[in-house]
């Protein structure tokens, strides 16, 4: 009975730590608007990618992009929230990159690190993932990897990435892609980080910091 009660609790750490519950959420135009933020050239894919360190096994993909318009995040059956980031069904608005940061320090923690992996891209695809995000949906849990995968190979240049539920797996494939540059971020707060992980007054700042 101890077993699987342990094991009970190991399952629900990873599902409440990586992808939750399919929450279709919308926010008003207005705070969109007041959040829109544009990170200006290169325009970019991000792939992040939560790993457990104990196991090494992925818990969580979410995939943030850098358009001509704007930079925001699709974090998709993600627990991420900040007050003054607006969502959309799993996309976050207002990314600069005080937000990114705050984004990535909520994920990593002592039992997860995040791998951060960049690509170059022109502005038309760029544009084109923009769209897809954005017209994706909210997901279910457990699907973010997929989702993930699912947008990027409906990319030029990126056809062939995994349909996979494996967020592992979409990492190591995007990892082989010409001109990915890869960064891990470590962090030593405890796994229940909600009282140490506090939301910034405001993360929004359009001088593309």
């Amino acid at each position: 009975m101890h077993i699987l009660h342990r094991a009970f609790w190991l399952l629900s750490l990873v599902v409440l730590t990586a992808c939750g519950a399919a929450e279709p959420k919308w926010a008003p135009d207005a705070e969109v608007a007041r959040s829109h933020y544009v990170h200006g050239a290169p325009y970019q894919l991000t792939l992040f990618t939560v790993i457990n360190n104990r196991s090494g096994n992925g818990g969580h993909s979410s995939l943030m992009v850098n358009a001509p318009s704007e930079r925001l995040i699709f974090d998709p059956a993600g627990t991420f929230y900040h007050p003054h980031l607006p969502e959309r069904n799993d996309v976050h608005f207002g990314m600069s990159d005080r937000a990114v940061d705050f984004y990535i320090d909520y994920h990593a923690r002592v039992t997860w690190h995040v791998v951060e992996q960049t690509i170059e891209v022109s502005p038309e695809v760029a544009t084109l993932a923009l769209a897809k995000v954005q017209a994706y949906g909210a997901v279910p849990k457990a699907m973010c990897a997929t989702s993930v995968s699912e947008i990027l190979s409906g990319l030029p240049g990126f056809e062939d990435a995994p349909r996979t539920m494996s967020p592992k797996k979409l990492m190591q494939w995007f990892a082989e892609q010409p001109g990915v540059t890869e960064q891990k971020h470590y962090d030593d707060s405890p796994d229940d980080n909600g009282q140490l992980v506090q939301a910034p007054p405001l993360l929004l700042n359009r001088g593309g910091a």
